[in-house]
């Protein structure tokens, strides 16, 4: 009882070929009739498909039974009282055709008749000789299917109804269309159902039938080896430089059709390898907020502040900037938001790519949607380009680099900052891209350039320190008179800062270099007194060591 998709109709069958014998006919019968009024979309009572086969009404359970499912078991059940007893051929009073004989009045196959059954024609066990049961037809069940499926029906008896002359113009011209263009089968077919009123299937199935008995007179030569990799490859980069598709199949010697498919799953093979990062928010997922997200941008309030103008001696680039008007919290926000969704949307249409059967609407979709992101992107950064400029002359003087080299490295954190900025905490973006803009200055810009404590030692700090004089070259003097100069400057300096400034950094030969706390504990104070005079000590030797002002010698 596998056979079935409803456990009652299973039961039911098999409670039904166990009873009389003289009401299994009425049953097969009732059952046919039931099926030509189902509707698969619609749900069935189990208690009114035992009332429509048995004429009564059973006590159950309320059980629903789909319309699709109940279509199948039917079927089954009529097979299922057949085989429980012997149906005569000619109970019916009316023809009964085997399965073959069927196939050949119609001039189809067997195997399309049996997909006529899938459809709803109803088949029955019927005996036409003394013990041999076959599968049967009633012309009554054929003329029933015929008026739901005429249309199939048509499809089927014209693919076979070709004459051998009709055939053979067929074939002649699909042939002087294959010659004259680069069309495959498909088109073809196509071409010729339009011009002779036949079947797409028929006029298909009749070429390759012809191409397989006469390889040698194929309309359509067996297809060529696969495309290899390189050649892909070659294939895509031509068509992104403006080669035309005609133009690849004839270099190629392929169909038009075959070129799109090697295109569309390259471009299926670029969107997969393509970083696709986005800050997530939960609105993404809420039911029509993509009316709300790519809707107008607010527009700017109408106290916003005026833009300034550029100085008059800016260099060109740099006054360009001032074109570009600045962001407000809400125009920012929604920028934000639309790029994010924009990326969202299309990574998640990216994960339903199918790589064996792309869609050319799909990646349209995609390529639009990161395009847009694009876009938007630039918008927030063309808004945001004059905060770099600002934070790159604080640094210029510090830095080895001049100053379109530090835009332009920090135009590349901008970019950066705006992959990475989440827009849903309520921080300004410039705050943030401020922050990452300096600590790249800090990374980049070379260490020696800054004196801070933290990044240098301390004879690396006194070093430069003294080398600041112009009159003085510490790395090109000899180590006594390095020493002879370190002496002079920390001369300047009170006993206690000299003492602590000698002792920290290491400036006595015969010792080591003591920690703060050390030196805290050998004169008596806090090691955060300690730290505040090494401070002032250090300041004050910045300061004698102005340019042309400390004589060393």
């Amino acid at each position: 009882m596998g056979d079935y998709l409803n456990q009652p109709m299973a039961e039911l069958a098999k409670e039904l070929a166990a009873g009389l014998l003289r009401l299994r006919k009425g049953y097969v019968d009732a059952a046919e009739a039931f099926l030509r009024i189902l509707e698969p979309s619609l749900e069935y009572p189990y208690e009114l498909v035992v009332y429509r086969l048995t004429g009564y009404r059973p006590r159950c359970l309320p059980v629903n039974l789909s319309g699709q499912s109940l279509r199948h078991d039917l079927a089954q059940l009529i097979l299922h009282l057949c085989d429980s007893f012997d149906l005569p051929a000619d109970a019916y009073g009316e023809p009964a055709y085997e399965l073959p004989a069927l196939a050949e009045q119609f001039k189809v196959s067997t195997k399309t008749v049996q997909r006529w059954r899938s459809r709803g024609l109803v088949a029955r066990k019927l005996v036409f000789e003394p013990g041999k049961k076959r599968l049967a037809f009633l012309k009554s069940s054929l003329d029933a299917f015929a008026e739901k499926e005429q249309l199939n029906l048509s499809r089927a008896t014209q693919f076979s109804q070709l004459s051998e002359q009709e055939r053979q113009e067929i074939i002649d011209r699909a042939r002087r269309i294959v010659q004259r263009t680069d069309c495959c089968l498909n088109e073809v077919s196509k071409h010729l159902a339009k011009r002779t009123g036949r079947a797409v299937e028929t006029i298909r199935y009749s070429i390759r039938n012809h191409d397989r008995d006469n390889p040698r007179q194929a309309v359509l030569p067996a297809p060529p080896p696969p495309i290899d990799e390189v050649a892909r490859e070659a294939i895509y980069r031509c068509f992104l430089q403006g080669v035309s598709v005609p133009t690849l199949a004839l270099r190629y010697a392929r169909t038009r059709g075959s070129m799109y498919r090697v295109i569309n799953e390259e471009r299926a093979r670029q969107l997969q390898l393509r970083s696709i990062e986005y800050v997530y928010n939960p609105l993404f997922d809420l039911p029509g907020c993509e009316d709300t997200i790519l809707g107008e941008i607010p527009a700017s309030p109408a106290d916003a502040v005026a833009q300034p103008r550029a100085p008059e001696d800016l260099p060109p680039y740099l006054k360009s900037l001032y074109g570009h008007p600045l962001l407000s919290p809400a125009q920012e926000q929604a920028l934000f938001r639309r790029l994010n969704y924009l990326k969202f949307k299309a990574d998640q249409l990216r994960k339903r790519l199918d790589p064996a059967r792309v869609q050319a609407g799909v990646l349209r979709q995609i390529e639009r949607m990161l395009i847009q992101a694009d876009a938007v992107k630039n918008q927030i950064v063309r808004a945001n380009l004059r905060l770099v400029v600002s934070i790159a002359k604080r640094h210029v003087a510090r830095a080895t680099q001049d100053l379109f080299e530090l835009i332009s490295d920090g135009n590349v954190t901008l970019l950066k900052a705006v992959e990475k900025f989440d827009y849903s905490r309520g921080f300004k973006f410039s705050t943030y891209a401020s922050w990452a803009t300096i600590k790249n200055f800090a990374r980049t810009v070379p260490r020696e350039r800054y004196l801070l404590d933290k990044f240098v030692t301390g004879h690396e700090q006194i070093i430069d320190l003294v080398g600041v004089s112009e009159k003085y070259d510490p790395k090109a003097a000899p180590p006594s008179d390095l020493r002879d100069s370190l002496q002079v400057v920390l001369a300047q300096l009170s006993p206690r800062e000299r003492g602590i400034i000698v002792g920290h950094f290491g400036l006595n030969d015969e010792q080591r270099p003591a920690t703060l706390e050390d030196l805290s504990h050998s004169m008596g104070i806090s090691k955060e007194r300690v730290r505040q005079i090494e401070h002032r000590a250090m300041e004050k030797l910045r300061e004698m060591l102005g340019p042309v002002q400390a004589d060393l010698w």
